[in-house]
């Protein structure tokens, strides 16, 4: 199915609009490139940037795949459960973390 054009610039204006797509790409891409040796600097960008292809493609190409399970709203259950339990667990290391100062 093609995109029509009203729904291109509705992506690209929710892209482009969103703040977090520059705090991400300049603060946390761009001080852990910074941290790295000069030499190296070249390699991380180019890396950053294949990774981030990669991920997005696969993201669009997954939801695609993945659409017809989600039809069912016993997936989107299990989904919500496996983030509910993942957000469960990073609290409980960071908790762990703060008190045990390791």
């Amino acid at each position: 199915m093609r995109m029509r054009n009203p729904d291109r610039l509705q992506a690209a204006a929710f892209t482009l609009l969103n703040p977090h797509v520059y705090v991400d790409t300049v603060l946390l891409v761009g001080s852990m490139g910074a941290q790295q040796p000069g030499p190296l600097q070249g390699w991380f960008v180019a890396g950053a940037a294949v990774a981030s292809a990669t991920w997005f493609s696969l993201l669009g190409f997954g939801a695609r795949w993945l659409a017809p399970w989600f039809a069912h709203p016993r997936a989107w259950q299990v989904l919500d459960g496996l983030i509910g339990l993942t957000m469960w667990v990073l609290s409980a290391l960071m908790v762990r973390h703060a008190f045990n100062g390791f």
